[in-house]
């Protein structure tokens, strides 16, 4: 199949089967009334395994629209399509019930139910449960809670998260953020990994943790990535996220193979079949555990009006528009880095993140938005994070696996070095040489694949925020940031709160978990990199996003570990941008 026709096809998909009117004054509705079933089975004790085991979840809560969402896993002796009740009440013991009605259950969608409460009540807590009337079964009680209308809430707190790895440990960040007083979960991607057992991520405790990838191999195919999403929704703590909290979520790239663009991924080979296919496999199955409220699926970019206070513009930085990553592998000569060939490259103007379209939209919205704060959800740092071409090489050389003793040793050497040098110039040192300057000066873009490896188009939504105050959430590095936004004349035009991961290791990995070398590691990058303010190396956790109109804060919460349960969190830094 082609291209276009895959993505069409996907388009077409309607997986928000079920649109529910609230009302007040609904009695709960009696399984009897449902329907008289004529079937075999009718009356016999329900056996095998059935239920609601994947939990529920609320995603793109709006003033008046809530989405609604649970799986359910028939009884072996249940015919025909299962009947599910849906239940919505304003109270936790639904006394006060304004929806309860039959919805459909999708069995081409994994036996996955969607349902998009419309008519709620702006800035208020529902409470939802789904039953079964043949089995009895009924899910747990869900919480969620609609958008405030402006006027309607004075600060806005959005819990932001990313890149979740089964394999990596356990999920406290999930249950810390359960614990948490966030209005929204704001999920910049990376909601599952793909890789096999033994693959990515895994570490000595994997095993005994019980936490090793099913299926055991890399996930390619539609019933694999399925059966992936159905492992990653049974921990307990992701469970109690969705149950406590709505989601905003969006696609990064390992919820369909690492490093993805339109055409291609890094980690999809010929002998794997038809990028493509795997492609629109794996935005299916998102769209069945992760819906959104869009018109096309194909097109998840959208955005979120909440309290007059924050316009949350949802990007897709990954596979609908973006251009092929350059390498600098591709620019290395014998003699060093072709630096003519990798400009013109890098600063091609047609190369794009975003696509045109999603690039248009993106610049109405924040032109016409009157919110106090144009908030990006961008799945990858917007930050430039230009560092010494000599540290990046090292740096590069030691990711490739080369982090020996003695390596690391003229790590920490190359650092002391090119931080006096940085210091001495900040002083006004006129003993600095020409070529000591050229040494800290000379700079490179740490990361291709974030938005640094497209500085054009970063430069085009930068002018179409002028005059506006921006804040750009991201993921995907697994360790967390803070960085200043600034354009190509050196303006400072927003501020960037980049999270932590969930579990997926962070520069630990690269460097080692000594604490001395991670303390160099954060010590070069903020010295070093003139737009960065704050880094974390090593530890696991979430931003707290709060805004309001006077002002932007940002909380970088920490779990202590992730190889025994624990939601305690320590605040590593907070900020404020005013």
């Amino acid at each position: 199949m082609k291209k276009h026709t895959q993505l069409t096809s996907l388009s077409r998909r309607s997986f928000l089967r079920n649109s529910v009117v609230a009302a007040t004054g609904v009695a709960l509705l009696p399984s009897f009334l449902v329907g008289c079933s004529t079937d075999d089975d009718a009356g016999a004790a329900p056996t095998g395994e059935y239920g609601f085991f994947e939990g529920v979840a609320s995603f793109d809560p709006t003033q008046d629209k809530v989405i609604l969402w649970t799986r359910y896993t028939p009884a072996s002796n249940e015919t025909g399509k299962p009947v599910i009740l849906l239940d919505v009440a304003t109270d936790a013991s639904f006394s006060r019930v304004v929806v309860s009605e039959s919805v459909e259950i999708d069995a081409a969608s994994d036996n996955t139910v969607h349902v998009d409460v419309s008519n709620l009540t702006s800035n208020t807590k529902y409470y939802y449960r789904f039953r079964n009337e043949k089995t009895g079964a009924a899910s747990v009680t869900g919480e969620t809670k609609t958008l405030p209308k402006p006027g309607e809430a004075t600060e806005v707190k959005l819990a932001v998260v990313s890149c979740a790895n089964f394999q990596a440990g356990l999920f406290n960040v999930y249950g810390a953020v359960a614990d948490s007083n966030a209005d929204v979960v704001v999920h910049l991607g990376d909601y599952i990994y793909e890789y096999g057992v033994g693959g990515y991520g895994t570490t000595a405790q994997t095993a005994a943790l019980g936490r090793e990838h099913k299926p055991a191999g890399e996930i390619i195919a539609l019933e694999d990535y399925r059966a992936r999403y159905r492992q990653y929704r049974s921990d307990e703590q992701l469970q109690r996220a969705h149950q406590l909290k709505p989601f905003i979520c969006v696609w990064d790239d390992h919820e369909i193979t690492n490093d993805a663009y339109k055409d291609g991924a890094e980690n999809h080979q010929p002998n794997e079949g038809d990028y493509n296919t795997r492609k629109m496999a794996a935005l299916q199955v998102w769209h069945e555990y992760l819906p959104a409220r869009v018109t096309d699926n194909a097109k998840i970019y959208r955005n979120f009006e909440i309290a007059g206070i924050v316009n949350l513009m949802m990007l897709d930085t990954r596979i609908i528009g973006r251009d092929k990553q350059i390498d600098y592998a591709n620019y290395f000569t014998s003699t060093g880095l072709n630096a003519p060939a990798f400009l013109a490259a890098w600063q091609n103007p047609s190369r794009t993140l975003l696509g045109t379209e999603q690039r248009t939209w993106l610049s109405n919205k924040l032109q016409t938005s009157t919110a106090k704060w144009q908030v990006l959800g961008s799945q990858v740092l917007m930050s430039k994070i230009f560092i010494p071409a000599e540290l990046l090489l090292m740096t590069a050389q030691i990711a490739a696996g080369s982090a020996t003793p003695e390596l690391l040793l003229q790590f920490n050497t190359l650092v002391t070095q090119l931080a006096t040098i940085k210091a001495r110039i900040q002083q006004g040192d006129p003993t600095v040489t020409p070529q000591e300057r050229a040494r800290v000066e000379t700079v490179l873009p740490y990361n291709l694949d974030a938005w640094d490896g497209y500085p054009v188009e970063r430069e085009m939504v930068f002018a179409a925020a002028t005059g506006k105050k921006l804040i750009s959430l991201a993921g995907d590095t697994h360790n967390a940031w803070y960085g200043s936004l600034t354009n190509a004349a050196g303006n400072e035009v927003g501020a960037e709160f980049a999270t932590a991961s969930v579990s997926s290791p962070g520069f630990e990995a690269i460097f080692g978990k000594s604490p001395q070398v991670l303390a160099g590691v954060e010590q070069a990058f903020t010295l070093l990199v003139d737009d960065l303010n704050y880094l974390n190396a090593s530890q696991r956790g979430y931003v707290m996003a709060t805004f309001s109109n006077n002002n932007a804060a940002a909380d970088w919460r920490y779990v202590s570990t992730v190889e025994t349960k624990s939601t305690a969190t320590t605040s590593g830094k907070t900020v404020t941008e005013a």
